[in-house]
């Protein structure tokens, strides 16, 4: 019997492309380059199974070359909004992600990016690489401690939930949090939680509001001109969710006028490309996609991928089923 045929659209972990090759007719991007819409329409269209990334947009065109053959996508990630779902509907194509298993160094990058930013880091090791450090003194590089701050949480799944976790029992930061559903009063309570029934009272609130809801046409540009000047101007926005929620070239103008103290950032409204002004500004950490970006984390990715496929091909139900 013909084994599946499977594709990865970028190089994953070598343990986990070896067990793929063990199980299936693998094909990998060994270049590790961004394949071309062709390319993805091809894959599509010849393969049982194909493993996208959130680097890959699977719009109707390219779902649509594979009805037909194409049975199911691994999804490598939690998030799906660059895959149209409902194109995948219609075509019977089954899709996958990745929950749980990047959770926590996904959260870690979210303290990180607010330490960064509220400590001015990154500005001060580009100071010290530059050679242009003199020497200690009282009033250089102030800036602000998290310790005892408000930390407002726009989404509040795993990864949000694990944010505050962190953050309140690490630095007795206090807790308010936005979210389409309340969570239980056992995890507010266990996470010193607060709800907030809109987004702008958690923004008014906050001295840094994080971001950790998905990505799509409903959370597209939530944080606007509008909402960003309802931060308070000593206020941070860190976001590890999805590019396209923050209006990158409104965060720019806030930063640059101070309605807003600083950001960090780990993803891009249209990543890799970054929106040109923010490099221009010292009040911004700009991370590369690092959220998951721990070996543990990417094998543990990748072998939930391999779990979904191995259950799909063996006829019983993916654990993670999307769509």
């Amino acid at each position: 019997m013909n084994r599946p045929k499977v594709l990865l659209t970028r190089r994953w972990p070598d343990e986990v492309e070896q067990y793929l090759a063990e199980r299936y007719e693998l094909t990998r991007n060994v270049e590790d380059r961004p394949l071309t819409a062709d390319e993805l329409r091809e894959a599509m269209a010849t393969h049982d199974a194909v493993c996208p990334t959130v680097s890959d947009r699977l719009d109707a065109s390219i779902v649509d070359a594979g009805r037909g053959r194409l049975r199911i996508l691994g999804n490598f990630g939690v998030g799906v909004s660059h895959i149209d779902l409902e194109a995948c509907r219609r075509a019977g194509i089954v899709v996958t992600n990745t929950p749980d298993v990047l959770t926590e160094c996904t959260a870690d990058i979210a303290i990180t990016l607010m330490l960064m930013v509220a400590r001015r880091a990154g500005e001060g090791e580009r100071h010290v690489r530059a050679r242009a450090w003199t020497g200690w003194r009282p009033t250089h590089m102030m800036g602000t401690r998290l310790s005892g701050k408000t930390l407002g949480l726009i989404g509040f799944g795993r990864i949000g939930q694990a944010t505050a976790r962190k953050a309140h029992l690490g630095f007795g930061m206090q807790i308010l949090y936005y979210s389409r559903r309340r969570a239980a009063p056992e995890i507010e309570a266990a996470l010193g939680a607060r709800f907030c029934p809109t987004v702008e009272e958690l923004l008014g609130a906050s001295d840094f509001v994080s971001l950790h809801c998905p990505g799509g046409a409903e959370t597209r540009h939530l944080l606007d001109a509008k909402r960003l000047a309802l931060m308070k101007p000593t206020a941070f926005l860190i976001n590890t969710a999805r590019g396209e929620v923050v209006d990158e070239q409104a965060l720019a103008a806030a930063l640059r006028s101070g309605s807003i103290a600083g950001a960090g950032l780990d993803v891009y409204e249209h990543e890799p490309r970054i929106t040109e002004a923010l490099f221009e500004l010292e009040n911004v950490v700009l991370l590369p996609h690092l959220g998951s970006a721990t070996r543990e984390t990417r094998v543990a990715m990748g072998m939930r991928v391999a779990e979904n496929l191995d259950l799909f091909f063996s006829g019983r139900a993916p654990r993670d089923r999307v769509c």
